[in-house]
């Protein structure tokens, strides 16, 4: 399994990875990250993968806001362009002899810039590989490994993807078993098991790697909420690179008692016990983020990344069918307009609830597990092959 650099990344391959497990627990189950990866720990603590390992990557650098003389202008880009591309070859010798060595039945690829490295070693191997796309607009690292795939399995309609027709299999978005239903009975069990004592819950989350934008808005919306909501408490999962920043940020406001209504986390592996402790769930619109907050049918508020089409896209759509409330960058940035639609929601536990089960509708609770018995099937399938 190959895949990295995002939470959206990592999770999905840990999703299925499980379910992998749950089909035979005799499948050995190989992780191959990218070296330096800040979330490498994620694999590596999961009881569900057998080895992990590392190899070089780069990636190429592109910016929506630059024009292509702008970008061909930009010598500092270039130069790390270029030598990102010897750290792709150098990724793909890695790979090649890494896999000769293990010769796995099957390789699933996740996306991220170290998967290029990884299925294209395993192209020179003989192995088959597994692509799976989350967002309508498929990654460039799977657009450059598309050619050679045996499957690719994606979370939307097939005919919506440039991949041909005969390989390809629409799954959904593999997420974690325990994103499941939140009741009101199941959301005051993980109150409980959280400390989180009070009426009323809100959460922010950026992601894995955190999202500076999200993290100043809330931060200078804080003091609005917690003075109109006296029994809030705001959970701010700030990423880890933020959380001294953003700790500093919200002492430098002097809210006396009602600071410790906050509670600041860098990074969490149970993401699922403080969303569904949550009345208000504030986050990007990757399709990983979205597919487990809507496997839990949660009230949600999505700001997409202005950068990211296929976020912008995700957002648009979702707001359009009434499954989540929508900001765009710009409107983050108003004056108290963050605090005050998390504050119509607070207020509107009708409106919570009919975005709650707009948002269910969505979900996919069986994706992971479907991708499990693909790779299973591709994997028991190369086997027979390579013994005859």
């Amino acid at each position: 399994m190959t895949g990295g650099g995002s939470g959206g990344h990592i999770t999905p391959i840990l999703a299925v990875a499980h379910e992998l497990k749950r089909l035979n627990p005799k499948i050995e189950i190989v992780y191959v990250g990218q070296t330096g990866d800040k979330l490498a720990d994620l694999p590596a603590n999961s009881p569900d993968i057998d080895a992990v390992y590392s190899v070089s990557a780069g990636k190429l650098r592109r910016y929506a806001d630059e024009t292509a003389l702008q970008r061909l202008l930009d010598v500092r880009t270039q130069l790390l362009n270029i030598c990102d591309l010897f750290r792709i070859f150098r990724g793909l010798w890695q790979s090649y002899w890494l896999l000769r060595r293990l010769r796995p039945d099957v390789i699933f690829s996740r996306g991220g810039f170290v998967s290029v490295p990884v299925t294209l070693g395993g192209r020179l191997s003989g192995i088959p590989y597994v692509t799976h796309d989350s967002d309508s607009v498929p990654s460039l690292a799977n657009r450059l490994i598309a050619r050679w795939a045996h499957t690719h399995a994606v979370a939307l309609p097939a005919d919506m993807y440039p991949y041909p027709a005969g390989k390809t299999v629409q799954v959904g978005v593999p997420v974690s078993s325990n994103y499941r239903p939140v009741t009101a009975a199941l959301r005051e069990e993980y109150r409980k098991e959280l400390g989180l004592a009070y009426k009323q819950v809100v959460l922010l989350t950026g992601g894995g790697n955190g999202a500076g934008a999200l993290n100043e808005a809330l931060v200078s919306n804080a003091r609005y909420l917690l003075g109109a909501f006296p029994d809030l408490v705001i959970v701010h999962i700030a990423g880890r690179a933020h959380k001294m920043a953003v700790e500093t940020a919200y002492d430098a406001l002097k809210l006396g008692t009602a600071r410790k209504r906050i509670k600041l986390i860098g990074f969490t592996s149970e993401l699922y016990r403080y969303s569904g402790a949550a009345d208000v769930v504030v986050s990007r619109s990757g399709a990983t983020t979205l597919a487990e907050f809507a496997a839990q049918g949660l009230a949600c508020i999505v700001v997409p990344a202005a950068q990211l089409g296929w976020d912008v896209k995700n957002a648009q759509s979702l707001a359009e069918r009434g499954a989540v409330m929508r900001l765009s960058g710009d409107q983050l940035e108003q004056p108290e307009r963050l605090g005050r639609t998390i504050g119509s929601l607070l207020d509107d536990e009708s409106q919570r609830m009919t975005l709650a089960r707009a948002f269910a509708g969505y979900a996919r609770p069986h994706a992971a597990a479907d991708l499990a018995k693909l790779l299973t099937k591709i994997g028991g399938e190369s086997r027979v092959r390579s013994k005859k």
